[in-house]
């Protein structure tokens, strides 16, 4: 099915280079290797945000975050009391 779309100067500059160097047949075997590869993208893209969707649900369901002071303090002891232990 033929279709018509407007790619502007520079895309039909590319797509001609293309073509002329002879990686490609046609413009229609250019757009199609293009769209290919925005299919992929995207179905990349989508696996992407399905594994950060998974991340952030385990974040969640992990239960409420500490305070970063508690956090700081705790490590704080712990850090001070491997120092002391060195020097002794």
């Amino acid at each position: 099915m033929p279709t018509s779309v407007a790619l502007g100067t520079h895309f039909e500059a590319f797509i001609r280079e293309q073509v002329q160097s002879g990686r490609f047949n046609n413009v229609s075997e250019v757009v199609r290797a293009g769209l290919r590869l925005l299919e992929e993208n995207e179905q990349h893209r989508e696996l992407r945000l399905e594994a950060l969707r998974a991340e952030i649900a385990a974040g969640k369901a992990s239960g409420p975050a500490k305070p970063a002071d508690e956090v700081f303090s705790r490590l704080e002891a712990k850090y001070s009391a491997q120092a002391k232990r060195k020097q002794n």
